[in-house]
């Protein structure tokens, strides 16, 4: 593997009984990239996502980061490694405060991990951190709300947050706009897009809109009926006749 290559995947294939939704694909992510995977309803996308965040174990294949298998590793023991991922659906504690979800992650990476029952002034290093990622994630002034009282493009920051207090190297954004208004977007997209290209991050990125994926992503796969259709810049996929066949409708007007 080569040192710009932070996570590939050989020929990996999933199959659910007879149906095989991902087929023998391969796919190399560099470092400090944004790179998307798209493709029609059905093509595979999610469930390659699953299989690359430890989600889903292959039927067949390897995954490594940064040049070690870890294609057994559950997400949890991933996130030790530096990789951390984001959901269609939130994953905060709503009960908490939007302070307390942010610290409570950095100190899970921290060496205080099992050290809850202290008071919380005891861990001003996690507190200034969660402080700074809040400042990032653009939710300053709401420290203090419960997180189940946020609105819902709130909330997707929050969950921004909780992930990049582990201080991943990886993103795995498994489409991070989903559910928010067309309003809401432009500000999420410039908060991932910094995140990346200001922090010497990777990420890889599935996501539905169009827009979005041809204006911030470096690198684009597409896949389609489980394989993967084409590989390269937005120019190069926009262009590309075999991923407008497979995208007529809309989605080939957007493109086009």
């Amino acid at each position: 593997m080569t040192e710009d290559i932070l996570l590939e995947a050989r020929n990996l294939t999933k199959a659910f009984g007879g149906l095989v939704a991902v087929d023998d694909v391969s796919i190399k992510i560099r470092k400090k990239t944004m790179h998307a995977i798209i493709g029609p309803n059905g093509a595979g996308k999610t469930t390659l996502f699953n299989l690359l965040s430890g989600v889903l174990p292959p039927t067949k294949g390897e995954v490594y980061y940064k040049g070690e298998e870890i294609t057994k590793l559950p997400p949890y023991k991933r996130a030790h490694l530096g990789i951390g991922r984001t959901f269609q659906i939130t994953n905060i504690f709503p009960n908490l405060s939007v302070m307390e979800n942010v610290r409570l992650a950095a100190q899970a990476k921290g060496k205080d991990n099992f050290k809850l029952l202290r008071r919380a002034d005891d861990f001003q290093q996690y507190i200034d951190k969660a402080e700074e990622i809040i400042e990032v994630v653009s939710l300053k002034g709401k420290e203090l709300f419960l997180a189940r009282d946020l609105a819902h493009g709130e909330k997707r920051k929050l969950e921004l947050g909780i992930m990049l207090a582990c201080d991943p190297e990886l993103l795995l954004f498994d489409e991070p706009t989903a559910g928010m208004s067309s309003e809401q977007v432009p500000e999420l997209i410039d908060i991932i897009t910094n995140i990346v290209h200001n922090g010497d991050r990777t990420a890889i990125l599935v996501e539905h809109r169009m827009d979005m994926v041809m204006s911030i992503s470096d690198i684009i796969t597409v896949m389609n009926q489980g394989r993967i259709l084409a590989e390269g810049s937005p120019g190069e996929i926009a262009s590309n006749p075999q991923v407008q066949i497979a995208y007529l409708g809309d989605l080939y007007g957007e493109l086009a």
